[in-house]
């Protein structure tokens, strides 16, 4: 046999991808496959939704109101006698029952579908980003000190914000033109090589980048964090987009938190001392070759703060603080339900099993992709 026959015929080692050795252990938990089956389903029916409950003529009309067709039980047929021909529900029957004004409550749903996962998709893109940044500077540039000039600065501009804010136009502006003067003059100084002729006690060091990120992290993580968000929604105009972003800015905690762990240890790696004997800029290094690496505890963190999203604008809905009218919420349907726990049980039991099921379908596939990404947990299973 000759060597070119040899090489030809010796077996080699299968390849596989990343991705797909990803998908080959998280398929072997069953109960994360069948949340993400799930989520899948609840993907498409609230897509669905959004495109039957709008415009002028929608399929299913969610706001229509029928007072004599008020609280009838699910899978109850209408009264035709009693109904314009516009009224009659499109499936010719109440998948869902009605609500106390006669609306049908499968449409509601529909509707609430899209507006839950709006939000839970949002603020969780919103908590990312702010925890991506916040713990990618704090990992990176933790080690970093700010002077006491610094902090300075930031002080004044800060007061000449506030200034402006409550009206006192005067004193706003001087302080920000002082605090611009300062940036320009210190930009100057840097350009020119010279030091700022200013007491040596303004250049001293006075905190570490790292020291500020992570304290505020720890003064944001002592308050409770739906009683935070409720208070500052109580202070705001109501607005679907305004629970998107308060939820967001008051929930990137955890994303800081794995962020920096990640480029703490990354931070040392040979490839991003090869990357700075190079040349290569610090944001090229953090956002090509140090947050691949990082955005797995990312991706599990963001899977299960959709389900934590979801369920908080479902509380802050039922309390009468969440998405205002006309859109319907599962949190508002369910709101409304209270009222009459025991004339029509399925105004309550049909929204809070549907919030049941897509909060905890979320947590399982979010858990399944932790099991999957982790192979210290792979290997302690």
């Amino acid at each position: 046999m000759t060597h070119n026959q040899y090489t030809l015929e010796s077996p080699s080692a299968p390849r596989r991808t990343r991705l797909r050795e990803l998908w080959q252990l998280f398929r072997e938990n069953k109960l994360a496959i069948l949340g993400l089956i799930i989520f899948v389903l609840f993907f498409m029916t609230a897509v669905s939704g959004v495109i039957l409950t709008s415009g002028q003529r929608p399929v299913f009309d969610p706001a229509m109101v029928r007072l004599q067709e008020k609280l009838l039980p699910p899978l109850t047929r209408p009264h035709l006698e009693s109904l314009h021909p516009t009224e009659v529900p499109t499936l010719g029957i109440y998948l869902f029952g009605t609500d106390d004004l006669g609306r049908d409550v499968f449409a509601r749903m529909l509707q609430g579908a899209w507006v839950s996962l709006t939000v839970g998709f949002v603020a969780v893109g919103i908590s990312v980003l702010v925890g991506i940044f916040m713990g990618g500077i704090a990992g990176y540039f933790g080690q970093e000190y700010i002077c006491l000039d610094h902090i300075l600065i930031a002080f004044i501009l800060s007061a000449g914000g506030t200034l402006l804010s409550i009206g006192s136009i005067g004193s706003g502006s001087a302080c920000l033109g002082v605090g611009l003067l300062c940036i320009v003059y210190r930009l100057f100084s840097k350009i020119l090589g010279e030091k700022l002729q200013s007491p040596g006690l303004l250049h001293k060091k006075a905190i570490s980048i790292d020291t500020i990120i992570m304290r505020a992290v720890d003064i944001m993580l002592c308050f409770p964090s739906f009683f935070l968000i409720l208070t500052v929604v109580a202070l705001v105009p109501a607005s679907m987009y305004n629970i998107m972003i308060v939820i967001g800015l008051t929930s990137w905690m955890g994303t800081t938190r794995f962020v920096r762990a990640e480029f703490l240890s990354l931070r040392e790696q040979d490839f991003v001392t090869a990357a700075k004997a190079l040349g290569v800029g610090n944001f090229r290094i953090i956002f090509r070759h140090m947050m691949p690496n990082a955005v797995a505890p990312v991706l599990v963190s963001a899977t299960i703060g959709i389900a934590t999203a979801i369920l908080t604008e479902a509380g802050l809905s039922f309390l009468g603080f969440g998405v205002p009218p006309p859109h319907a919420t599962w949190g508002n349907i369910l709101s409304d339900g209270k009222r009459f726990i025991f004339d029509a049980p399925w105004l309550t039991f049909i929204p809070g099993i549907g919030i049941l099921i897509v909060v905890l379908c979320f947590n399982l596939f979010g858990e399944g992709l932790r099991d999957a990404m982790n192979p210290k947990l792979r290997e302690r299973g």
